[in-house]
């Protein structure tokens, strides 16, 4: 990879790595804030499902910004944004407010994905920009790891509270290193598209059956992510297990799922997309999963089995993005990738939600069960979208009624 694409890399594995733990502490703080406030398990579900309200509804609208006036300034301005409102969950003093705390929170985290993807899609070549994102969404497992670690440490110290006023600084550093080291966007021929920049073109991108089957991929992973990450650490709580012990649960199974993501990214690259070859048996395995891990009789068990799940299932992730990252101009890149973290998304307004209801009305174990739906789904999707670049570019071209050039024409 060109050094450029190395240093943008680093960059934004740091900016991913502050956005989950911002994001995902809450996850093992929901015992405490529950304790605290007085929660049942479906409204501290809805604390992390309200936030992925917010995050989704903004995908599009933050990528549309992103295209429009940069990926550094957009992305600078939402990671701002959202280390005030980490800071502000601090001082929430009953449900309602903190509900709009994380709101509020979502919507200002919600323009950096595709600002970040944007961002690394300007400074690597096409044939590179899966492997390249893969190693940048890696990160989601490192900030998981360290959500855990600091939650594991100060929770049971200083509270939760207290932990939130300190994380809330970690956005400042990332968005020094930015300024900083951010390098130009490499010089590299674009992905010609007819009409490009009309609104009827950006429309029919948009739009088109094939990036919104990418979208479902990518809920259908989501459901297993935001489902089964939010409400593991109250499942092994409420087992007996301190949280001490559950941070460090979180190490084999983070780094698994980091290593499934770069994997998942690289083999993509490898068979030039074909989301098929990797989803379709990830998925089946993870929704197998799922029907174990609750019934695992012990905690080294639970770890193991949570541990394999983690690593098959990261290899489905950059899947979801392969082929649209490989067929459209970055000019495009912001919004198209925004239309399919909104379907993750919204699989993170249902899932959490969904774990506690069924949770209070049944089970754990159902509630585990309930969320391989979502494996299941991303298994069908990827069986039918566009499997190729060139395939891609075809069914949106139809849709355009416009001749979108081949990968050859580009060489």
């Amino acid at each position: 990879m060109p050094r450029t694409t190395r240093i943008t890399i680093m960059l934004l594995f740091a900016a991913w790595v502050v956005d989950y733990i911002d994001r995902t502490v809450i996850n093992f703080a929901l015992p405490s804030i529950g304790d605290d406030l007085g929660l049942d398990h479906t409204q501290q579900g809805l604390l992390v499902s309200v936030f992925f309200i917010a995050y989704a509804l903004i995908q599009v609208p933050g990528g549309l910004l992103a295209d429009r006036y940069g990926a550094l300034k957009v992305g600078i301005v939402g990671l701002t944004a959202w280390s005030i409102f980490t800071g502000l969950t601090a001082v929430a003093w009953s449900f309602a407010v903190l509900l709009a705390i994380r709101f509020l929170f979502g919507s200002v985290q919600g323009v950096f994905p595709a600002a970040a993807i944007k961002a690394l899609a300007e400074r690597s070549l096409p044939e590179q920009r899966t492997t390249a994102a893969g190693w940048t969404n890696s990160s989601n497992a490192a900030g998981l790891l360290l959500a855990a670690v600091i939650a594991g440490v100060m929770l049971p110290t200083v509270g939760w509270r207290v932990m939130f006023g300190v994380i809330s600084v970690l956005g400042v550093a990332v968005i020094l290193a930015w300024r900083w080291w951010m390098p130009e966007p490499l010089v590299q021929d674009e992905i010609p598209v007819a009409n490009a920049g009309t609104k009827a073109e950006r429309r029919a991108v948009l739009l088109s059956p094939a990036l919104i089957g990418f979208a479902v991929v990518f809920f259908g992973y989501d459901v297993l992510v935001w489902g089964v990450t939010a409400w593991t650490p109250t499942f092994l709580h409420q087992r007996g297990i301190s949280m001490g012990g559950i941070a460090i649960a979180a190490v084999p199974t983070t780094l698994a799922a980091a290593a499934g993501v770069v994997l998942g990214a690289r083999l993509s690259d490898r068979i030039g997309g074909r989301p098929r070859v990797i989803v379709v048996p990830a998925m089946a395995f993870t929704a197998a999963m799922l029907f174990a891990l609750p019934r695992a009789d012990s905690f080294p068990l639970f770890v193991l089995l949570g541990t394999m799940m983690s690593l098959v299932a990261g290899m489905a992730y950059m899947p979801a993005f392969s082929v649209p990252l490989r067929s459209l101009p970055s000019a495009y890149i912001g919004a198209a990738t925004g239309v399919i973290i909104f379907g993750g998304q919204l699989a993170g307004v249902t899932s959490p939600l969904a774990f506690g209801v069924i949770t209070d009305h049944v089970s754990y174990t159902t509630a585990f069960e309930a969320m391989a739906l979502g494996p299941l789904l991303a298994l069908l999707a990827a069986a039918v979208v566009p499997q190729t670049a060139d395939a891609f570019r075809a069914t949106v071209a139809r849709r355009a009624s416009a001749t979108v050039p081949t990968k050859e024409s580009l060489t």
